[in-house]
């Protein structure tokens, strides 16, 4: 069981995530936008976070840099419905696994699975 962070401006995704994760064994918290998922990032340890790319107030990259240091403690999932340049830029302070929306949940599931094998789950 891993513990995740799911960081996501819409509440539908967030709920959807959140339920197929907790089927399959997992603990997951949640934010609605980069500010608050920096918050509970700092607050907490999660193995993995899955985190939208593009959200107001703070985007995924502006979310990694906020969290300096921290990032290391976690692997991140990023999900994406528009290609730009902000992949680029994650690519080049961190690595990270990206699914472009709309994914299915046996994608998520592998590119999971494939991320927690990476890492020691606390």
């Amino acid at each position: 069981m891993a513990k995740i962070l799911v960081i996501d401006d819409s509440a539908v995704i967030r709920s959807l995530l959140t339920d197929f994760l907790t089927d399959i064994g997992h603990e997951v918290e949640t934010a609605g936008d980069g500010d608050e998922g920096v918050r509970k990032a700092r607050a907490d340890t999660y193995d993995v976070c899955i985190c939208d790319m593009h959200m107001p107030k703070k985007n995924g990259y502006q979310l990694l840099t906020d969290l300096g240091d921290r990032k290391h403690n976690m692997q991140f999932i990023f999900t994406d419905s528009m290609p730009d340049h902000l992949g680029e830029r994650i690519s080049e302070i961190s690595d990270y696994c990206q699914l472009r929306k709309p994914f299915d949940l046996t994608q998520l599931r592998t590119v999971l699975e494939h991320t927690l094998a990476s890492v020691k789950v606390q």
